[in-house]
């Protein structure tokens, strides 16, 4: 990493900036930060885990302005912390050893789904519903399932977060994006320790594009308090369909990929 130009390093700080703004209000800063770094020259499990060093300043400072403002009280967030770290946990050390194919086919579906539900339902996430699960066994199975998915894989762990908060125990928008952040930097940062300790971390392009993460993700969370539901529904739905389509065109053997491949030919 000592032949990293300043132009580079100034572009990774570009991309923690973005990423770290577009995370904030609706998940999904990976899209920026790991193909920026696998374009600085780190190989996927370098990238994968130097992205997680640098999301975590992002994902706590959202989490800092977030509560700041009352929109999430930490007290209450133990078990959700204490089983995304967890799950997260499990998920870093078997994605050292195990194939990750099966999610490349079936996470697009449930991105689209979830893009559909925010997409089609105009009232939901304006204000707080009936919840259908109570909060410890919410935490329970949610924090263990998406800490572990965030940990083996991670792409759309923030918009899964924010639907389970919405449809499962009926957080208005701005509400369930706020609770998203603190579970995001849990993950984000039980991985990073695993990573650390393994030694996969790259320590000049996390210090960079941390730096403008804490940027990024500042001005993200005030615009998506300022603005609520009418900015992080559209990123939110945006966000779930760009992963999309670049989970199914990176794998040509998914299912979508080969249909749309029939389809235009």
């Amino acid at each position: 990493m000592e032949t990293l130009s300043i132009e580079i390093l100034g572009w990774l700080f570009l991309a923690g900036l973005v990423g770290g703004f577009v995370d904030s209000i609706a998940g999904g800063g990976g899209l920026i930060s790991v193909p920026a770094l696998m374009m600085a020259g780190l190989n996927p499990v370098a990238a994968l885990a130097t992205n997680k060093a640098q999301a975590m300043f992002g994902s706590f400072t959202a989490t800092v302005t977030y509560a700041r403002k009352g929109h999430v009280n930490l007290a209450d967030m133990k078990w959700a912390i204490a089983f995304t770290a967890i799950g997260s946990a499990i998920g870093t050390l078997m994605v050292q050893y195990l194939d990750s194919d099966i999610m490349t086919q079936v996470i697009p579906f449930l991105l689209i789904g979830a893009a559909m539900y925010f997409l089609f339902g105009p009232k939901i996430g304006e204000v707080d519903r009936h919840h259908y699960l109570e909060q410890l066994p919410f935490y329970a199975i949610f924090g263990m399932a998406l800490g572990f998915y965030d940990g083996f894989f991670g792409p759309g762990t923030g918009s899964f977060w924010t639907l389970a908060f919405v449809a499962i125990l009926g957080f208005n928008m701005l509400k369930a994006t706020a609770h998203t952040k603190v579970v995001n930097f849990t993950s984000n940062f039980t991985s990073f320790l695993f990573f650390a300790f393994a030694g996969y971390v790259m320590w000049i392009p996390a210090a960079v594009m941390a730096v403008g993460q804490l940027f990024g993700a500042r001005l993200g969370a005030n615009t998506a308090m300022k603005h609520g539901t009418r900015v992080i529904k559209p990123l939110l739905v945006t966000v779930s369909l760009i992963i999309t389509a670049k989970l199914v065109y990176d794998d040509p053997d998914n299912i979508i990929h080969q249909l749309v491949l029939r389809l235009i030919s």
